[in-house]
């Protein structure tokens, strides 16, 4: 697979960990020092993937059981080297949320590095 590819994988990951309320899927996605930082209704939030990883499998029942499955979708992405990042919107837990996603290359593999997320509605 091209890194394009391999990072849209990533970012499929990404949306299947919510979706499904898969701990394990964000520790797949994300590198595991990243970041997860934003603005909810309640003021900032910052987590480690740990904090994510324990959130997002708290959410039961899964998304994908229920009738607001999460809806994801890539921006923009773009490449330079061993860097990369990503705009996305995905629709979660009744929220829309623009992401931008970036993105570290290891070895052959890509991970997430940083996640910035910003409330829509």
């Amino acid at each position: 697979m091209t890194d394009k590819e391999n990072i849209q994988a990533v970012i499929q990951t990404y949306f299947d960990c919510m979706n499904e309320s898969s701990g394990e899927k964000v520790t797949h996605a994300f590198h595991p020092d990243a970041r997860i930082t934003g603005y909810l209704p309640t003021g900032l939030q910052e987590m480690s993937v740990a904090d994510f990883s324990s959130f997002v499998a708290a959410q039961t029942p899964p998304p994908q059981e229920t009738d607001t499955p999460v809806i994801g979708e890539i921006l923009s992405l773009e490449i330079a080297g061993n860097t990369a990042v990503a705009k996305v919107r995905d629709r979660y837990l009744g929220m829309s949320f623009l992401d931008t996603l970036s993105f570290l290359k290891i070895g052959d593999g890509w991970s997430i590095y940083n996640k910035l997320f910003h409330v829509e509605s």
